[in-house]
């Protein structure tokens, strides 16, 4: 179902080693500011209750005097129980009876009752006119929503003054962590191999402690360093352990950290950065992911006052302006590194490049060690099979496969790590879960045994192939079965006979469902679709065809019409049709090779096939033995042999 074949090109770094870091710096940092006093964080509650007691106090003092209808009034006036009445200019009225208590009513200005008025003379009632009653209070509770907005404000200005930058809130400062007496406890030893890399950035860092020995010598200490490498190499762990170790200050920054709503706020950001970094100079500034603002300029998408674009040009200015920022060395990490500017790259902003590629086989073993520590491991565990049978893994996925590996072994109740632990965590990480509810039919898992069966045979048989790991047809993720390959030696540079027989192990799964049963299954998309690829790029890329000639294509760019991706190419149409018929020979070719082979080995076809259904996995000496040959001896096979009962042979 699945030919896997897990070869990487993979770039070597020139051991060196690193320089050592001198001695801490005189001048002691800068105290931190004092905290706010705690009575401020009470202002807030102080307010609120006092503006309650505003609103509720004054009913609660009118809530002794009674309220009387203005009928009632008539009436007390007329029974001679009124004494005084003070009336408003607004027809409030309040008053007095004969008995002492108070009352408080209001007269109908509206309609005017003439009769109320003789009622007071006639009984003697002491009147009394007065204005429009009007009182602090009530002048107090009108202002206070203005007066708290007008308090809001000059709180907001005052705090923006006291923490000098150019935004409400200290949306214009930089973003960045500052590591001066409390830095990472990371160091160089626990970032195994890449010992140029590590030259290279412990050089900078030996420069901004040591200059004079730079300047006798006339060299020029580098302005920026960028560590280019595919995701999970280790480059940020590696700017760490410069901060673990550096004797200078080292600031760090993510590049999606400059970009904010706000237009502006970036370029304010990148300034601030620069000023905090002049002020403890000499230096290191770490942006993470500089992509994020590092971008290509030009094209339609971008306009001229884009606020990533106003980023960049302040981040070039700081770099190598007119005011060149003296003693601080910058540092980025990406892995897109031909999406950045060329103006970000050129020298005397970023002076070098650090390639930090995926790890060859001796890195892995030292990356392994130190993801091993701390784990007990089983005498039958041997780091150097593991780094062999993991080639094109990252630091990132050693350690993901250490891991899984301590998983498998906490499920099957044991706190030692063994060889079957490392096998279980690689087909994890490489296939997916193993799910034992995917059953196959007794036919569906014969037809899948003899498709691994012509793959595992035809690797076998092929005098360039890389040879046999293991063979199982266990389902795991989206595969059925797996034929894994790893190669004796890491490989840098293919041959056209090892790309033709790579193609006939890629088609040895068909052929052999063609040989036994007639006919071919859907079984094989995959294995057609990856020799297709691989045979396109050996006419158009490679120049392995004698029909096209030594010419060669790169892969156009792409483009999405309708959700579909369209590809532009660089060549006519005749050449299309041309490299369409090359493509079909050599796949041809490919299978007719594949079939040829099972053809004169189905003996060994139908024992191999008869093995898998009793072990479901087996490993390459199984294999070599089922050719009747003497298994390879150059080095212990990555998989251990199958056991019967389903259960996977231990591969690290």
């Amino acid at each position: 179902m699945l030919n896997t074949s897990l070869h990487r090109t993979i770039r070597r770094s020139h051991p060196t080693s690193p320089a050592k870091p001198g001695p801490p710096r005189d001048n002691p940092p800068k105290p931190p500011p004092p905290p706010p006093p705690a009575w401020r964080n009470w202002l807030l509650v102080a307010g609120v209750l006092i503006t309650v007691a505003l609103l509720i106090v004054p009913s609660m003092t009118r809530s002794g005097v009674q309220q009387v209808p203005y009928s009632q009034l008539k009436q007390d006036v007329q029974a001679g129980k009124v004494a005084s009445v003070e009336i408003g200019s607004d027809g409030s009225i309040s008053g007095e009876r004969k008995d002492g208590s108070s009352f408080r009513s209001g007269y109908p200005t509206a309609i005017q009752d003439p009769e109320f008025a003789r009622l007071l003379d006639e009984h003697d009632v002491k009147v009394q006119a007065v204005g429009a009653r009007t009182s602090f209070l009530d002048i107090l509770l009108t202002f206070l929503p203005l007066l708290l907005i007008i308090a809001f404000f000059l709180y907001v200005g005052r705090r923006a003054q006291r923490q000098l930058v150019g935004g409400i809130g200290g949306i214009g400062r930089s973003r960045a962590k500052l590591y001066d007496e409390e830095r990472p406890s990371t160091t160089f030893a626990e970032v195994a191999g890449y010992e140029g890399a590590k030259q290279e950035v412990t050089e900078v860092v030996d420069f901004l402690r040591n200059p004079d020995r730079y300047r006798r010598a006339g060299a020029v200490g580098p302005k920026g360093v960028l560590m280019v490498g595919p995701p999970g190499t280790g480059k940020t762990l590696l700017a760490r352990a410069v901060a673990g170790e550096a004797a200078v200050p080292f600031l760090s920054v993510t590049g999606s950290g400059f970009v904010e709503l706000f237009v502006g706020v970036g370029a304010a950001r990148v300034r601030d950065l620069f000023n905090d970094a002049r002020k403890h100079a000499p230096s290191i500034i770490f942006i993470d992911e500089i992509d994020a603002i590092g971008q290509r300029r030009g094209g339609s998408a971008i306009v001229s006052n884009d606020e990533r674009e106003q980023t960049l040009n302040q981040l070039l200015a700081e770099m190598d302006g007119f005011d060149p920022a003296t003693g601080v060395v910058v540092i980025a990490a990406t892995n897109r590194p031909d999406a950045l500017d060329p103006a970000l790259l050129r020298p005397g902003r970023f002076d070098r490049q650090v390639v930090i590629p995926l790890p060859n086989q001796k890195e892995r073993r030292a990356i392994l060690e130190v993801h091993a520590r701390g784990k007990r491991l089983g005498p039958d565990v041997d780091l150097n099979v593991v780094a062999r049978g993991t080639p094109g893994f990252s630091g990132a996925d050693l350690a993901n496969l250490v891991n899984e590996a301590a998983i498998f072994a906490v499920r099957d109740g044991r706190e030692v790590l063994a060889a079957v632990d490392f096998s279980e965590a690689r087909d994890r990480v490489l296939l997916g879960r193993r799910d034992a509810s995917n059953a196959l039919l007794p036919d569906e898992k014969r037809k899948v045994a003899v498709h691994e069966g012509g793959h595992a045979l035809v690797a076998a048989l092929s005098e360039h192939a890389d040879p046999v790991a293991k063979v199982t047809i266990l389902p795991a993720g989206q595969a059925l079965g797996v034929t894994e390959q790893l190669p004796v030696d890491e490989r840098h540079l293919y041959s056209e006979s090892y790309l033709t027989d790579s193609l006939a192990v890629r088609m040895g799964g068909r052929a052999a469902e063609l040989l036994i049963f007639g006919e071919g299954s859907t079984g094989a998309a995959n294995d057609l679709a990856s020799a297709t690829q691989l045979a396109t790029r050996m006419v158009r890329e490679y120049g392995m065809s004698d029909a096209l000639g030594p010419v060669g294509f790169a892969s156009g760019s792409p483009m999405y019409l309708g959700g579909e991706e369209v590809r532009s190419r660089s060549y006519a149409e005749a050449t299309q049709r041309l490299v369409d018929e090359e493509v079909a020979r050599l796949l041809r070719d490919a299978a007719e090779q594949a079939g040829r082979l099972l053809g004169e080995h189905r003996d060994a076809l139908e024992r191999l096939t008869e093995l898998l259904l009793e072990r479901e996995t087996v490993d390459g000496t199984d294999v070599d033995e089922v050719l009747g040959r003497v298994p390879r001896t150059t080095e212990a096979p990555v998989g251990g042999r199958g056991r019967p009962g389903g259960t996977p042979a231990p591969t690290p």
